[in-house]
């Protein structure tokens, strides 16, 4: 059985290591020319129920905490004028919540797990043809080919492998923004002060200004904006983007102009919450390929429990790879339609004109209310 991977995110290669410690090879075909290749983004938040539960299965829980930087809990809310509105401090050293962790540090936490000929790089996927006998044929960009009985689509957004199961739509939900600050506590004091170990949200109308202190010393700063008919070139400028945030803290903005380099932008788009296909012989998806979220922090915890939960199908039924798939479909459809409605009503919260408001409830404590006296 010929396992092909198309994607090296953290929902692939977790599907990766699951098989090879069950003794089942599958290749990983990734689009990036190395590991380092490009910034793998800021902290994930990792949720006992779903990439906590990924990473046992992997066999990978005890080194994730030795990598994982449970501080990067710690969260303050601010308004436009930079008043804090809330201020979260987890307990020192406690796992016991959603502890953070650089993408980066867990990307390679499941790369170095894997043996080194797992991943093909500088493979990016843009075709898959049925073949006549079953299986398919793989067509890379660089015009390699390759061949496979089971393919596995972990390719994200942009799924090349999504159109042979299904045509759902993707919907344009907002756009985010993305700067680094690199070596902080050096060259910005005040920005690291501002920001502290964790992370920052500055929330407006239809706008959010966020900050994530990172374990090498940076600031990833992102910016999330609603659906809008602005040119993409607006956001390419930090002078577009000080625009924007126009009459906000001048502390705050200085996240934007400290900025290294030019902007990264990116259409934040999403599948329908109940989209769900028809069983194929030898293919499924997985991570943002089978449910395209907001990016509110389900999409990578459910892409790696996605890939556990269909490695332990194929492991168990190794002779009948599509009645595996089948499973894992059935479970992954139930599991993911509330997660996906959630998200969505959360993407609408926070950009809605009360979203301070609305997220200041969401993070305050509830008060459990004294019982009546006898």
């Amino acid at each position: 059985m010929r396992i092909a991977i198309a994607g090296g995110g953290l929902g692939g290669l977790t599907l990766a290591r699951v098989l090879h410690l069950h003794g089942i090879h599958a290749q990983v075909y990734e689009r990036e020319a190395t590991r380092s290749a490009r910034s793998q983004g800021g902290m994930l938040d990792l949720h006992a129920e779903s990439g906590q539960q990924a990473l046992a299965k992997a066999g990978l829980a005890g080194q994730f905490q030795s990598k994982a930087r449970p501080e990067g809990e710690e969260h303050r809310i601010l308004d436009p004028a930079g008043r804090i509105l809330v201020h979260h401090i987890p307990k020192p050293g406690s796992f016991s919540g959603r502890p953070e962790i650089d993408r980066r540090a867990l990307r390679d936490l499941l790369l170095d797990s894997l043996p080194g000929e797992a991943v093909a790089w500088q493979r990016r996927l843009v075709a898959a043809t049925p073949r006549a006998g079953g299986g398919f044929g793989l067509t890379f960009d660089d015009g390699h080919s390759a061949d496979c009985d089971v393919l596995i689509g972990a390719d994200g957004a942009r799924s090349v492998v999504r159109s042979l199961l299904t045509d759902a739509p993707l919907s344009y939900v907002g756009t985010s923004v993305a700067l680094t600050i690199s070596d902080v506590d050096r060259r910005y004091p005040d920005i690291a002060e501002l920001v502290g170990p964790g992370n920052m949200w500055c929330v407006g109308v239809s706008q959010i200004l966020s900050a994530q202190r990172l374990g090498d010393g940076s600031i990833r700063v992102g910016m999330s904006l609603g659906p809008t008919d602005r040119h993409v070139d607006t956001y390419r400028s930090k002078a577009g983007l000080l625009d924007i945030f126009a009459g906000w803290a001048p502390q705050v903005t200085a996240l934007i102009a400290a900025g290294d380099g030019s902007p990264f932008v990116r259409r934040i788009e999403t599948m329908p919450t109940d989209a769900r296909w028809d069983p194929q012989a030898g293919v499924t998806l997985i991570g943002d390929a089978a449910h395209l979220m907001p990016p509110v922090g389900e999409g990578a915890n459910q892409a790696m429990l996605d890939g556990a939960e269909l490695a332990a199908e194929l492991a168990a039924n190794p002779a009948d790879p599509d009645s595996a798939i089948r499973a894992y479909e059935r479970a992954m459809f139930t599991r993911i339609q509330p997660i996906a409605e959630m998200s969505a009503r959360i993407q609408a919260m926070m950009m809605s004109p009360t979203a301070a408001d609305d997220l200041v409830r969401f993070f305050t404590p509830r008060t459990t209310e004294p019982a009546p006296a006898d």
